[in-house]
């Protein structure tokens, strides 16, 4: 029926044909792209405040290792610092210090707190997230494990100097 030749020329046309028809189309966005532009316009707001602390200088206020956990540090930036807590190579926690200057209304949450941790105002989110208030500071823990109760996320809070952080000026 084609020659070699037809059959040839039929198939530039046709890969042409193909190329053009999707190379001219508009290209739906992925999920990836929305959240990625969702997340670009919401944190554009946001800047940390003039006179936060350095995340260096909260690093001192977290729990040493120790008791077969070990802390690694994992972020730190001007008004945050934050760790993982592995027991067994397994992440089972992370720690983190923020300073609340930068994020407005985040103290807001401890007004009506009636629960205290090591004398600080306390709160539970959600499930997995225990924080205590300590002057402009937020100390939380989040269980990345299920095994990691409210209780231990409790116990690490109090191991972290609580007083001295709420003396840092």
């Amino acid at each position: 029926m084609f020659t070699n030749l037809g059959r040839r020329v039929l198939a530039a046309v046709l890969l042409s044909f193909v190329l053009l028809t999707t190379a001219c189309s508009p290209k739906e966005p992925s999920r990836f792209d929305q959240v990625q532009q969702e997340s670009t316009r919401q944190k554009s707001g946001q800047a940390v405040v003039k006179d936060a602390t350095q995340g260096s200088k909260l690093n001192q206020f977290f729990p040493s290792s120790g008791d077969g956990y070990n802390r690694v540090y994992t972020q730190e930036k001007k008004g945050f610092s934050e760790a993982n807590l592995k027991k067994d190579g397994k992440v089972v926690a992370q720690l983190a210090i923020s300073d609340t200057s930068s994020i407005p209304g985040a103290a807001a949450k401890f007004a009506n707190s009636t629960e205290k941790i090591g004398g600080y105002p306390s709160v539970q989110l959600g499930k997995t997230q225990t924080s205590v208030l300590v002057n402009k500071y937020q100390v939380k823990v989040i269980s990345k494990d299920p095994l990691f109760t409210a209780n231990d996320r409790a116990i690490w809070i109090e191991k972290f100097n609580l007083d001295g952080l709420a003396n840092l000026k």
